[in-house]
C-alpha cells in the first residue's frame, strides 16, 4: 500500500511539475565547497561529534564525516553543518 501511495505522489509531482523533495518529503542536501552542508527534511540527529554527524532521513541515514564539525543551526526541518567536510553518504 505504501509503495502505491509513493507511486501516486511521484505521478502527481511529475504531472504538476512540483519538486519531488517537497511532495515526497525527501531529504535535500546542499554542499557549499567542503565547508558547509545544508540539510532539509531531516528526521533528527542520531550521532554528533566533531568528526561525524549522522542524521536520520526518510530514505535512510545521512552520514557526514570530517574535522571540526559543528551543527550551526538545527530547526524542525533544517540543519546546517559547518567544518572541514570530507564525506557525505547515504546509508540504508
Amino acid at each position: 500500500m505504501e509503495k502505491r501511495a509513493e507511486h501516486i505522489k511521484k505521478g502527481i509531482a511529475d504531472l504538476l511539475e512540483l519538486p519531488r523533495d517537497v511532495v515526497l518529503d525527501l531529504p535535500k542536501t546542499t554542499l557549499v565547497g567542503n565547508l558547509q552542508l545544508y540539510i532539509e527534511n531531516h528526521k533528527g540527529i542520531i550521532e554528533y561529534s566533531s568528526s561525524i554527524v549522522r542524521v536520520n532521513t526518510k530514505t535512510g541515514i545521512l552520514v557526514v564525516t570530517g574535522r571540526k564539525l559543528v551543527i550551526k543551526t538545527i530547526v524542525l526541518e533544517e540543519i546546517i553543518i559547518t567544518g572541514e567536510i570530507d564525506r557525505v553518504e547515504f546509508v540504508q
